[in-house]
């Protein structure tokens, strides 16, 4: 008889298992308790015009999340505008880095070679720093802040500022000075260290629903499995050699669980079963996003440019990206990245959103950049964990066999992100699946 297994949330690392899962056979029915799947990384609708609940940038080392893209008949080619690993910023206000189409590591000593607004000191510190962390095999043997890391290799203040602080807060939503140095070099010798496709920056043409969780539930019901959204599982208890699920007014049953909620859910679920002290112990860290529409001829001079960050001078945002670029149907609009903004956030949407327009009038020099026709601010407070030195990540409890846990928090090397959620669920799919020969 096939086995019936159970995958909770409709995030990216509950669809990621459901498909491994119904790829191999596997009977499946995966349960949301919103009305669409995505989870953290989902579709929403503003101003009539579908956008994402946070904007995205992906890497070309996203290698399971390509796969199972394609495996559920998305096109990467087609929903992902490649762009080689860049650090841009506005003309004038920062340093300009392009990766060259070259072979690794070529593809970075031209660029470092051509960039502008490094000095010789500049390049010269972020070189030493490259060729000692792949001397070191991207490896510490104690953990770290990536402030202590940096200074232990002399970088200059000009690199923290506009390369190393950015990308560590963009791919650990932590700030520098708090965050684990090991999983930073986790995620540099997958990007930096690795092809140089590896380090290709991948940008959403599409919304992150569409890009993948929607296509995954259908592949699931294309494979005899069930999808319920709008169901939220409430509690789960050992029955005779399976589970047993309650919802609201339904009891389900099933052989395997996956257990791929946020961290709060899946430490209520929990809780009457086994030690969560793991993930209780996770705290969280907010990402804003906040879309500004101008008049359809606002072109900004790339897809997206990196920008200087300053609480002081309410200069909030971190990456602003060209929707009119990326999709004709978002010609005007922008959206604006504020990685770690709970100080952002904490004088309300419409202070951030005026802030936010005047940043970007003062970074491309653009005056009407100040007043866009509308504006909207999207913030998830619970958007990551909080990614600092030697914590503890959360495993799939051993005292309770058929039950995995997956989501972006679990033991993997990757920060909270897009993959390394979608690398949990096939690691739990393929576990329960190799636990049943």
């Amino acid at each position: 008889m096939t086995l019936h297994t159970a995958v909770i949330g409709a995030g990216w690392a509950g669809c990621a298992a459901a498909v491994e899962l119904a790829a191999a056979g596997r009977r499946v029915t995966l349960f949301e308790a919103a009305r669409t799947p995505g989870g953290r990384a989902r579709q929403v609708t503003v101003q009539g015009l579908s956008l994402d609940n946070g904007q995205h940038i992906l890497l070309g080392a996203y290698r399971e999340s390509l796969r199972l893209m394609r495996q559920v008949g998305i096109d990467p080619d087609t929903a992902l505008l490649r762009l080689p690993l860049q650090m841009r910023y506005p003309p004038g206000t920062g340093m300009d880095f392009v990766a060259a189409a070259l072979p690794a590591p070529l593809h970075l000593a031209i660029a470092l070679w051509r960039a502008s607004g490094l000095s010789r000191a500049d390049k010269l510190a972020l070189m030493r720093f490259s060729s000692a962390a792949r001397w070191m095999d991207w490896r510490l043997n104690t953990d770290c802040s990536v402030t202590e890391l940096l200074e232990r290799f002399n970088q200059t203040d000009t690199l923290i500022r506009l390369m190393w602080r950015p990308l560590c807060i963009a791919a650990l939503n932590t700030p520098p000075d708090r965050a684990s140095a090991q999983v930073f070099l986790n995620v540099l010798k997958d990007s930096l260290g690795a092809r140089r496709a590896d380090s290709d920056m991948l940008l959403p043409r599409c919304d992150l629903s569409s890009l993948f969780p929607n296509q995954a539930a259908h592949f699931v019901e294309q494979h005899l499995g069930q999808v319920q959204t709008g169901t939220r599982i409430t509690a789960i208890n050992r029955h005779d050699q399976g589970w047993q699920l309650a919802s609201t007014g339904a009891i389900h049953h099933a052989d395997q669980i996956v257990l791929a909620t946020d961290i709060g859910n899946a430490a209520t679920l929990l809780a009457p079963l086994t030690d969560v002290t793991a993930l209780q112990a996770l705290t969280h860290e907010p990402i804003t996003t906040c879309y500004l529409q101008y008049p359809p001829d606002r072109r900004l001079p790339e897809p997206f440019h990196a920008l200087i960050d300053d609480p002081e001078q309410q200069h909030w945002g971190q990456f602003v990206f060209d929707r009119g670029q990326l999709d004709a149907r978002h010609d005007g609009l922008f959206a604006v990245v504020v990685s770690v903004s709970t100080e952002a956030i904490a004088a309300g949407k419409a202070a951030l959103a005026s802030a936010i327009a005047l940043q970007l009038a003062h970074a491309f020099s653009r005056p009407e950049l100040t007043m866009p026709i509308w504006s909207q601010v999207i913030s998830e407070k619970r958007a990551t964990f909080s990614c600092t030195p030697g914590l503890l990540r959360p495993d799939s409890p051993a005292s309770l066999p058929g039950l995995m846990l997956a989501g972006d928090y679990t033991t993997i090397a990757y920060p909270a992100t897009i993959e390394s959620a979608v690398r949990s669920g096939v690691a739990a799919a393929r576990a329960l699946l190799a636990r049943d020969g």
